[in-house]
């Protein structure tokens, strides 16, 4: 992005009249930039979008959207932009917009979950995830799909990880056998899921430790579990209160990844590396 800005004030100075007016606007909205397109540039500065894409191939980008992807990679917000713009928000959710007071109470459950990744029960999470011999994730068919992700997300750290929902009664193969030595049920719950606490208590009974991810408000039993992270509290009480339950997955699964380490980024490797091979015979 330096270079970036650097070919632009060159052009700033030596450019054609329309090479300048378009570097100049350039430089003074790079931040705009990622909301732009050539064609609104190019009306802004009463010029031809054929005449920003020319500029554009100039500086060795194929159109503005290389520039966007440029942009997200490598400009970094400043703590003084950051508070610029978390001022701003306070004060429209003070005023009671809709759209800032969603923003800002997810901001909160943000920093609930950040606050959460510090505490022991994180950390014995962490580790029941990462040392398990298998581990089941059992949640309601509604949320199949973030479960499914999770899964993806920890087969870059370990085998033997797979996802349940009450679809089929897929739940009885959690107990179709008789020993479950070391083996670890994590339940993503929700207000629809009402066999949870069934599926806990059934399977602390056949010898699986349990990690429960639940809202605060839920009122399940301390023996319901070995470990439980709680989510902050729903907007509403018909909610499932999904960004901060995918944001603590994922800051779940990333914590997981990063406790196995080495040999992690060498799964990660080798899933890319068979990735690539299917690629390749695919196209074949």
């Amino acid at each position: 992005m330096e270079d970036f800005v650097h070919k632009l004030r060159q052009y700033v100075k030596t450019g054609t009249p329309a090479e300048r007016r378009i570097a100049k606007y350039f430089t003074e909205h790079l931040n705009d930039l990622p909301f732009e397109t050539a064609a609104s540039v190019a009306d802004r500065l009463d010029l031809s979008p054929m005449t920003v894409g020319r500029f554009l191939r100039a500086l060795g980008y194929q159109g503005l959207d290389s520039v966007k992807v440029e942009i997200r990679e490598t400009v970094t917000t400043s703590p003084a932009q950051l508070q610029s713009a978390m001022t701003e928000l306070h004060e429209d959710a003070a005023e009671g917009k809709p759209l800032a007071v969603l923003v800002a109470e997810q901001i909160q459950a943000l920093h609930h979950i950040y606050h959460l990744t510090a505490q022991p029960n994180w950390a014995e999470a962490v580790g029941l995830i990462s040392t398990a011999r298998e581990v089941s994730i059992a949640t309601h068919a509604r949320l199949s799909s973030l479960a499914n992700h999770f899964c993806q997300r920890l087969t870059q750290a370990r085998d033997g990880v797979r996802t349940l929902d009450s679809a089929d009664n897929r739940f009885a193969e959690l107990f179709a056998r008789l020993a479950v030595d070391d083996a670890l049920l994590v339940i993503i719950d929700c207000r629809r899921f009402a066999k949870a606490r069934l599926l806990a208590r059934t399977a602390r009974r056949y010898g699986y430790k349990v990690v429960l991810i639940s809202p605060q408000q839920a009122d399940w039993m301390a023996d319901q579990s070995n470990v439980m992270l709680p989510l902050p509290a729903a907007r509403a009480p018909d909610l499932d209160n999904l960004p901060p339950l995918i944001a603590l997955l994922d800051c779940l699964s990333e914590s997981v990844i990063l406790e196995v380490g080495e040999e992690a980024a060498l799964r990660r490797r080798r899933m890319l590396e068979f990735a690539t091979v299917l690629g390749e015979t695919a196209n074949h």
